[in-house]
């Protein structure tokens, strides 16, 4: 059990695991904490007004022209002769758990030069914190989804952890406001960058756990849902034992006033 992301394993696999606790809770990105209470929307059902905008061809061309006037750098966007288009969106990487990727050295077993043939099998991956205000720049397609940049961003960081964790979000600024929105499966983002234009106030992209209210739990492996089980059982038995705690306490003050 680790002291500060209180993150459980199992005594064998101790040697296994390369987890890099920056911390406690809070001493991270300070700028979350502002963002989230002026956060205002991540509703996915409503969608955002770029959605509903609907081009034919010759606009397409025409808002890519105008798109490229505003920039000054060289991440234009390029009009295909099938009608697509391609160009560079900037995800912005805003994860609060450590993300896992396959460990880049042999970790040496438990017991040194007697692995044992339960340590052989085990697949070994290191865990690590993304750092502060971690970017990323990608070349896609008009007609690439939103899960589609999510599969490219892991595997550019070469994440192994499941996509289902991970949603992408719309972020826009109005009036002092923060707005966010997840995007839909099926959305394309580099649309929305087109019809919103280059600047990252009106429209930027915001990769960060897939907080749903309801947890995916397929999105799991057996290890993390029986390591959730003992978390569970105890907090369930801390909880208990306050509550036994602060009843017998009730219960001598009582018996004092008899």
């Amino acid at each position: 059990l680790s002291p500060d992301c209180s993150f459980i394993c199992h005594y064998r696999c101790r040697a296994l695991v390369r987890l890099d606790c920056s911390g406690p809770p809070g001493t991270g990105d300070e700028d979350d904490g502002t963002e989230q209470a002026l956060e205002k929307d991540t509703n996915v059902d409503e969608p955002s007004e770029w959605e509903k905008t609907e081009l034919d061809q010759a606009q397409v061309e025409q808002w890519i022209k105008e798109y490229n006037s505003q920039i000054n750098s060289n991440l234009f966007m390029s009009l295909n002769k099938d009608g697509s288009y391609t160009g560079f969106i900037k995800v912005h990487l805003k994860l609060v758990r450590p993300v896992s990727v396959p460990a880049t050295k042999r970790v040496p077993s438990v017991q040194a030069g007697r692995p044992g043939p339960r340590t052989q099998g085990v697949k070994r991956r290191t865990s690590f914190y993304l750092p502060k205000g971690t970017v990323k720049h990608l070349h896609i397609f008009s007609h690439t989804r939103a899960s589609e940049v999510i599969d490219a961003l892991l595997r550019k960081f070469t994440v192994v952890d499941n996509p289902r964790k991970f949603a992408l979000f719309e972020r826009s600024e109005k009036d002092e406001q923060v707005y966010l929105r997840k995007l839909a499966d099926e959305e394309q983002p580099l649309r929305l960058r087109l019809l919103a234009g280059p600047s990252e106030k009106v429209l930027s992209f915001v990769l960060k756990e897939n907080e749903t209210g309801e947890v995916n739990w397929d999105a799991f492996t057996l290890p993390e849902l029986h390591n959730f089980l003992r978390i569970l059982q105890r907090e369930e038995e801390e909880h208990v034992r306050r509550l036994r705690h602060r009843y017998a306490h009730c219960r001598q003050k009582m018996q004092e006033a008899l």
